[in-house]
């Protein structure tokens, strides 16, 4: 491996309004080292045990189509990504990109959009990753829920969430060579297991030894074959939730090699390679247990919530404990990855003076954004501890609450492609694919489902069912995080008019920036 490059030193764009790099290790991470870092902050295990079962309550069979479904809207906004990234590769992504495209006040809210998801989602991997570790020492152990039960004590689950955090911010702030190291060995070992539980399942189907097994048909594949409507928007949400998490190669960019390039290449692999891995998985469980409400059936409320752990043991036998090792390491390595978005966002953000200047602080040492990093941990672990004390069941409304926050943020960000790139629409074939029809059907979709989950979570009975002020909790941890998100942005704007005037991050004004060097 190459030693990494060194970045210019950080500079103040305050006199141009134009890019400029942050301090960060240039050239340390390949186009591998960038998709190994988008699945693991993906996290195929956690996300699937989690949201397979829900979604077969939804629609059934018709899982795959839904994956399908999400799939489309991810891959049209990753293209809008891909084509920004190209013109403007800045660790601000999200932020930086809707500020050029339509103002400060925008960009502020696209950068907290990112931020919000995911320091909510970094609470959860915690928590899960917690719940995981109790259960894999239970089953090494042989003693059936004994063990596994101390992860529900809240002094116990706190206490072992926060070391988790700790350790997922060590390896954050060291130097991306670390992350990669570590990311290269937790993503082989947690795709290899699923690819084993998969097959292995469908040896059972082949076998006779299937719990429900049911022949594999084309018209899972078939979005048309989901009703009622309803039905195809929860299943949708739940999609987009499983996808995300593969920007993160894009707040790479300063640190890849050929950053114009990779990072959008890798975001595009990222996305077919788990789309990929969700259809076998999902095919393989649908064949082997069903749909019914079986003790071992996928539509069993019972199991829902942590489906593999249940169909571990019988695909599986005296191996299961590989699948809840792969769910741990899933959660654990998504846990540190998904560090990587918001740190560099915020320092972004800290650059361009949108935020205090203490967030565009890097480490001298490992040319990391440190205080941004140690900042999410805290505020991620403040709002696990908060809300796992509070109501358990509000904490897992999170979930549905970050979808929100994801069609919010990527939303915004595919409507500043077309709005930033609206000049060259027409020069050819290509730029009216990829910086206009593509990232506008995409940032509609997203738009719609963020509009109509809004309208949904009105419903108390929403989610976990938990009400505050007459409506359900997830609407108003939604509307509250953007609220917030807005009387800070009113704040900052008192405290630093100057990224509010366009002085420092200009408005439409393209430009591209080249390692060693700065365009404006």
């Amino acid at each position: 491996m190459t030693a990494p490059e060194r970045a210019p030193s950080a500079s103040a764009p305050a006199a141009t309004g134009g890019l400029s790099r942050k301090g960060l290790s240039a050239g340390t991470v390949g186009l591998l080292g960038a998709v190994v870092i988008g699945i693991s902050c993906i996290a195929p295990a956690y996300t699937l045990t989690a949201a397979l079962g829900p979604t077969v309550s939804e629609v059934g069979f018709q899982v795959p189509a839904i994956i399908l479904l999400g799939f489309i809207p991810m891959l049209l906004v990753a293209f809008g990504y891909r084509e920004l990234n190209k013109n403007m590769p800045d660790s601000g992504t999200s932020f930086t990109w809707a500020a050029r495209a339509f103002g400060p006040w925008i960009g502020w809210m696209a950068g907290w959009g990112l931020v919000a998801a995911t320091i909510l989602v970094l609470s959860n991997l915690a928590g899960i990753a917690v719940e995981f570790l109790f259960l894999l020492i239970d089953q090494i152990a042989g003693s059936p829920g004994t063990i596994a039960e101390l992860a529900f004590n809240p002094f116990i689950n706190v206490a072992v969430c926060l070391l988790f955090m700790l350790a997922a911010t060590y390896v954050s702030y060291r130097d991306m060579q670390t992350t990669q190291k570590l990311q290269y060995v937790l993503v082989s070992f947690q795709v290899l297991v699923l690819i084993v539980f998969s097959v292995a399942a469908f040896v059972h189907v082949a076998n006779g030894s299937a719990f429900d097994a049911s022949p594999v048909e084309l018209s899972w594949f078939n979005p048309l074959a989901v009703t009622p409507t309803l039905a195809i928007v929860a299943g949708l949400s739940l999609s987009i939730f499983i996808f995300w998490g593969w920007d993160v190669t894009l707040t790479m960019n300063e640190e890849t090699r050929n950053p114009e390039k990779t990072p959008g290449r890798a975001a595009t692999v990222t996305v077919i390679t788990i789309v990929t891995l969700y259809l076998l998985i999902s095919v393989a469980l649908l064949a082997f247990a069903g749909t019914g409400t079986g003790e071992l059936g996928l539509g069993n409320p019972d199991i829902q919530a942590n489906v593999f752990f249940y169909l571990s043991g019988p695909i599986l036998g005296p191996l299961a404990f590989l699948v809840s090792l792969a769910v741990l390491t899933s959660s654990a390595s998504s846990l540190q990855s998904t560090f990587v978005g918001p740190a560099r966002t915020l320092l972004a953000m800290g650059h361009y003076g949108a935020l205090p200047p203490a967030f565009a602080r890097v480490s001298p040492r490992f040319f990391t954004p440190g205080y941004a990093t140690i900042v999410s941990a805290v505020v991620a672990s403040a709002f696990y501890v908060v809300m796992r004390f509070i109501n358990e069941n509000v904490l897992w409304d999170t979930i549905t609450t970050l979808g929100m926050m994801i069609c919010f943020y990527y939303g915004l960000t595919a409507f500043a492609c077309v709005w930033y790139f609206r000049r060259q629409w027409f020069d050819s074939a290509r730029s009216f694919v990829f910086t206009l029809l593509f990232p506008l059907v995409g940032g509609v979709i997203l738009a719609a489902l963020f509009v109509l989950t809004l309208v949904e979570s009105l419903d108390p009975d929403y989610g976990s069912g938990t009400a505050w002020f007459g409506v359900g909790s997830v609407f108003v941890l939604g509307v509250g995080i953007i609220g917030l998100g807005i009387v800070i942005m009113i704040w900052q704007a008192i405290r630093r008019p100057a990224f509010f005037r366009g002085e420092t991050l200009s408005k439409d004004a393209p430009a591209s920036m080249r390692r060693g060097r700065q365009t404006v």
